[in-house]
């Protein structure tokens, strides 16, 4: 039987995400993808019973789904709110994800809001300010400026969350615990030597030598194949290798000769 997959909480986040509520300070998230991020903050959120929204920001976010937007029903026009706009009104929890992933008229609206007032005009509608309802806290994430699609962000808006929080990937215990919390069977030395492969990979990553770095998404999904039955050097091909052959044979035959030499032909 599976374990419940709760948050491994390794580094201390979650108190200092404590720390942060009590004193009314906006959280920044700080790491590469496959971290964990996420299911740091949906924990916390569940942790304080507070409601969560979220917002997955990209290039294609708009100021309108932040927001809102004007509709017409049966002759009627009304306002639509977005999901920045229902926080504040609901004082609910405020999950601003990849925030470094959004246009700059976006994060100027974010910015608008999360100033020390807390508040926003919506010019889209009637022009009235919407003031955030006591309670109201925010937390984002960012990737690190070498994910693809990734910015810079204004000074001013890092200023609006001063708790930051670094999450990399955990250690390779951890990462073992992490992992077995998502599978059933007795899997530990190969989920092991796929904890060792992800942190080859993801160093050969991060000085560029290859174009993608596994995330602990990954590892879980190994373990879970090994669960179906699935033999170890297979898993560790489906789930770790194959992703590389979009960037062409040479980079797929490198990290294959890697799974070879670690999990035998």
């Amino acid at each position: 039987m599976v374990k419940e997959a709760s948050y491994l909480d390794w580094n201390n986040s979650i108190q200092i995400l404590n720390k942060a509520h009590q004193a009314d300070l906006f959280v920044l998230i700080i790491g590469p993808k496959g971290t964990g991020k996420t299911s740091l903050v949906r924990d916390f959120a569940k942790s304080k019973n507070a409601k969560l929204e979220s917002i997955n920001f990209s290039l294609r976010t708009r100021e309108s789904h932040l927001i809102g937007t004007k509709t017409l029903t049966n002759g009627t026009v009304s306002f639509e709110e977005g999901l920045l706009i229902k926080s504040m009104n609901e004082g609910s929890m405020l999950y601003l994800d990849e925030i470094n992933s959004a246009e700059a008229d976006v994060l100027l609206r974010l910015d608008e809001a999360l100033d020390d007032r807390r508040q926003i005009t919506l010019k889209e509608s009637t022009g009235e300010i919407v003031k955030a309802k006591e309670g109201w806290f925010v937390i984002a994430t960012i990737n690190p400026l070498t994910h693809s699609g990734t910015k810079e962000l204004p000074p001013q808006l890092l200023s609006r969350f001063p708790v930051r929080i670094r999450l990399e990937y955990p250690p390779e215990d951890i990462e073992l615990e992490i992992v077995k919390r998502h599978v059933s069977g007795n899997h530990d030395s190969e989920i092991v030597q796929a904890i060792k492969l992800a942190n080859i990979l993801r160093q050969a990553a991060a000085v560029e030598e290859l174009f993608y770095s596994p995330s602990l998404r990954e590892t879980i999904a190994f373990g879970k194949l090994l669960d179906g039955g699935m033999s170890p050097k297979e898993s560790a091909k489906i789930v770790f290798g194959n992703v590389y052959t979009q960037w062409g044979n040479i980079e797929y035959q490198k990290v294959n000769d890697i799974i070879t030499s670690m999990f035998g032909n």
